[in-house]
């Protein structure tokens, strides 16, 4: 064999060698570019909450609350049945302005965590707890199933 023959056989058995092993350490710098740096698909500047926590209300049921809410002087956004983040920040609003929230005032995020949950608690009148269990999330229903968008 010629020597630059054997010398590319050498290269790329060694490049071969480094790629199995998940390295390009042995490989040449012919053979071996470097990669460009792995790059998110989203930001998380990109990313909104867009969830919907009806908390076990049928659509109407939670149209029912959104019109309740609107009523009161809190815009819900759409009235369409879905509770989502303008619906609970409305909802978080409410809470804190006649005294639901329990101790600290609510951030008003649109998320329906702990606090939140408690609120809603401490106005239906539920054990409070801050789980969104079967108590909660019955009387919740209960109380929506009058309408508040007809009047």
């Amino acid at each position: 064999m010629q020597p630059n023959v054997m010398m590319r056989a050498l290269v790329c058995a060694t490049a071969v060698a480094g790629l199995a092993a998940g390295s390009l350490a042995g490989a040449s710098a012919g053979f071996a570019a470097s990669q460009p740096a792995a790059k998110s698909a989203v930001s998380t500047q990109d990313v909104s909450i867009l969830a919907v926590n009806n908390l076990g209300l049928n659509t109407k049921q939670a149209k029912h609350w959104q019109c309740w809410v609107k009523s009161r002087g809190f815009n819900p956004g759409t009235i369409d049945g879905q509770l989502g983040s303008n619906s609970w920040k409305a909802t978080q609003r409410y809470f804190n302005h006649y005294g639901f929230n329990v101790g600290s005032k609510l951030v008003v995020d649109g998320v329906v965590g702990t606090n939140t949950i408690k609120a809603l608690q401490n106005f239906l009148g539920a054990d409070i707890d801050g789980v969104a269990g079967p108590q909660t999330r019955s009387l919740f229903a209960s109380w929506n199933n009058t309408d508040w968008c007809s009047g």
